[in-house]
């Protein structure tokens, strides 16, 4: 019973016994295999010996009550009281809410359900399994009332028959051509002559053996002394311990506490045209049932459900109340199911499956080749990468002509080798990150933008103290204006951006890291200190203001200077760009994406800007304008812009009268190729829009 109320999935029942040996014995043993089957009891009830109508429909409503979810009973209940509670289950007209599951008492047995088959509809019952006896057929048919060996027979007969063996008034005498054979007899063979033939051939096979035992040099047991004093203890073991073929052709045996090898039939009650006894399974050692086979009321196929609490969903543990009942509580987001009782946190990195049974690593998020946000700033680098490599071919292929040696060329180098490390820092920023590329990122965004910012710096700042100096530089050359010195200065400036770079790689190995986005994925990262990075822009963001104040305090200088004014533009726009980068880069909200580009983005168009404002012009005048790359003949004149209060103005006039004024024109004639020109060599460079002229010869 427990194996047929597992394979229904019953986990929760109730149970109903008669009051006495059979009904509490069976339901006491039901409930210690179901305690170990992990089956529960709802409520147990009996029935006691003295009983009305309506005990049997308090007992019925007492299982109905709402909080009650068990929808099944099992019963250790005489045939009688089996009837009883159909009867009463009937009456309140509730037997669609109810289902037995009975003992061998109800069997298949009519009595139970006679006119109470609905309330019966879908029964489940066991009966031991039997054979027919045919010998006790022909043995039990050839009686007739003259048969004496059984006292009870005779009365026996005269029911059957209606008919009495001895003369009495109003009722026929037997004929004794009676037969058992007639069909108004209906005569069947009681399932329970095989276990009577079976019991009474283990007490004689017990018995014998126990004489084979204790009298075996007998030959006769009539004459052992121990025939007359057989001890029933001693006999017990001995039944315990038989084995035999019995009627029904079965080996008759006992287990170790008495109990016969179980056999059982299993049946359904259904109603189909009549209501009949269906067998459905059996059960030997093991359970065999055919759930197809089985039929419920209303028609239905579907085993009805007797449970304490649902099965918890995907994704829920059991709280349990017990081995039956239970709370289901679902799991966190971030939980999954470790097992049906307990949740547990899915490792950073990773979220629960969709049916959180297991954690699964969370996809990784960078900028893909094929995104837009990837190709469009990775073609501007490139752009701009080309661009760079451009002019500076065109730069070595010039390098001797005026226009270029007028520009500085040594520095105009090292800002073109900044430019180009800026686009491959840019581009790689777009890469999939990996130690190598983090290093890269680390280093070449501050060198790079040092190495442009640091040549500026120099130029504005040798632009002004030059032409700061007043009436002095006529006289005297300022220090630290020649091409190597500016080289060491810009130098030295950049020298601070990679001490300070590769110390930070030092101290901090690269690596990368996973950073959590949307809670469903994970951005791949450089990992990098806040505070390193910002020390490293800081130092650049000084470098960019210092040269956009140069470029302002320089912008009123003479025409042929004014490549400070390209210098200003360029600080100017760069001071935009970044302005306008920190809201996109703050403001994108950790979009991984937008931060990203809009850095790539940034760098480039500085580099960009500084490419086309300080070289396109000069590009263009050698491509375009050859017949401008000349030294020109005649001296300008030379606008010196002091940093006092008031502006001071020296000319030399070629047509001046006096001594006075033709001594002073000779002095700035003989003084200006030993000031502004960056060396006395010939294939040197020029001051920044120093006048190509031709050289003169001056006097002493």
């Amino acid at each position: 019973m427990v194996d047929i109320a597992k394979a229904l999935g019953w986990n929760y029942v109730n149970t109903i016994a008669d009051d006495g040996t059979y009904g509490e014995k069976g339901i006491g043993a039901f409930v210690e295999k179901a305690a170990n089957a992990g089956i529960c009891i709802s409520m147990s009830l009996k029935i006691p010996r003295s009983t009305d109508e309506s005990t049997f429909r308090n007992i019925v409503k007492e299982i109905l009550v709402p909080k009650n979810t068990a929808k099944v009973v099992v019963m250790f209940v005489n045939e009688d009281n089996c009837k009883r509670l159909l009867k009463a289950l009937l009456e309140i007209n509730r037997t669609s809410e109810l289902f037995f599951l009975a003992s061998d008492s109800w069997g298949a047995k009519i009595h139970p359900v006679f006119q109470q088959e609905v309330a019966a509809e879908g029964a489940v019952t066991i009966l031991p399994k039997r054979q027919r006896v045919k010998a006790f057929d022909h043995y039990f048919l050839k009686l007739d009332v003259r048969h004496q060996h059984n006292i009870w027979f005779k009365e026996f007969w005269e029911t059957i028959f209606n008919c009495s063996s001895e003369w009495t008034a109003g009722r026929k005498s037997c004929t004794g051509r009676e037969s058992l054979h007639d069909a108004v007899v209906g005569y069947e063979q009681e399932g329970l002559v095989q276990f009577v033939i079976d019991s009474v051939y283990a007490l004689a096979h017990a018995i014998h053996n126990m004489l084979v035992d204790r009298c075996p040099k007998s030959s006769n047991f009539r004459h052992c002394k121990h025939l007359k004093d057989l001890a029933g203890k001693d006999l017990l073991e001995y039944i315990r311990n038989v084995s035999f073929t019995g009627a029904g052709g079965n080996k008759v045996k006992f287990d170790g506490v008495g109990d016969a090898v179980g056999r059982y039939d299993i049946y359904q009650y259904q109603i189909l045209d009549t209501g009949k006894y269906i067998k459905i399974g059996d059960w030997e050692h093991r359970l065999s049932i055919n759930t197809s086979a089985m039929l419920w009321k209303n028609g239905s196929r579907q085993a009805p459900k007797s449970v304490c609490s649902e099965p918890c969903r995907n994704g829920e543990s059991k709280n349990n109340m017990s081995s039956c009942c239970w709370m289901c509580v679902p799991c966190a987001a971030s939980e999954f199911l470790e097992n049906e009782f307990q949740c547990r946190a899915c490792p950073k990195g990773s979220r629960p499956s969709v049916n959180k049974t297991m954690c699964a690593k969370l996809p990784e998020l960078y900028l893909r080749p094929h995104s837009l946000w990837f190709i469009l700033p990775a073609a501007f680098s490139v752009f701009g990468t080309l661009c760079t490599c451009s002019v500076f071919i065109i730069f070595l292929a010039f390098n001797r002509t005026p226009v270029i040696m007028a520009s500085g060329r040594e520095l105009c180098y090292l800002l073109l080798l900044g430019i180009l490390l800026s686009y491959g820092t840019s581009l790689a920023m777009l890469a999939k990150p990996n130690i190598i590329f983090c290093a890269l990122q680390r280093l070449g965004l501050g060198v790079s933008l040092c190495f442009i910012y640091a040549a500026l710096l120099t130029k504005t700042n040798r632009i002004y103290r030059i032409f700061n100096s007043g009436i002095k530089a006529m006289v005297k050359r300022p220090g630290y204006t020649s091409p190597r010195s500016q080289i060491f200065l810009c130098l030295c400036l950049v020298s601070v951006q990679i001490v300070g770079g590769l110390t930070w790689l030092g101290f901090e190995t690269p690596s990368i890291k996973h950073v959590s986005y949307q809670k469903d994925y994970l951005v791949l990262k450089c990992r990098s200190s806040q505070i390193a990075t910002m020390i490293s822009l800081f130092y650049n963001m000084l470098l960019i203001v210092l040269c956009t104040v140069y470029a302002f305090k320089t912008r009123k200088i003479p025409q042929n200077f004014n490549e400070a004014k390209y210098i200003a533009f360029t600080m100017y726009s760069t001071c935009i760009v970044w302005l306008a980068f920190i809201p996109i880069y703050f403001g994108a909200n950790h979009d991984y994406k937008i931060e990203v580009t809009s850095l790539c983005m940034c760098v480039s168009i500085s580099s960009t800007v500084a490419l086309f404002c300080l070289f396109a012009p000069k590009v263009y005048i050698v491509l375009c304008q050859p017949h401008k790359n000349v030294r020109q003949g005649s001296a300008p004149s030379v606008q010196i812009t002091a940093t006092t209060k008031t502006s001071r103005s020296y000319s030399a006039q070629a047509g001046s009268n006096g001594a006075q004024n033709g001594s002073i024109h000779r002095e700035i004639q003989c003084t200006d190729s030993n000031i502004f020109p960056d060396s006395v060599e010939e294939n040197s460079s020029c001051d920044e829009g120093v006048a190509m002229r031709a050289p003169s010869s001056c006097a002493s």
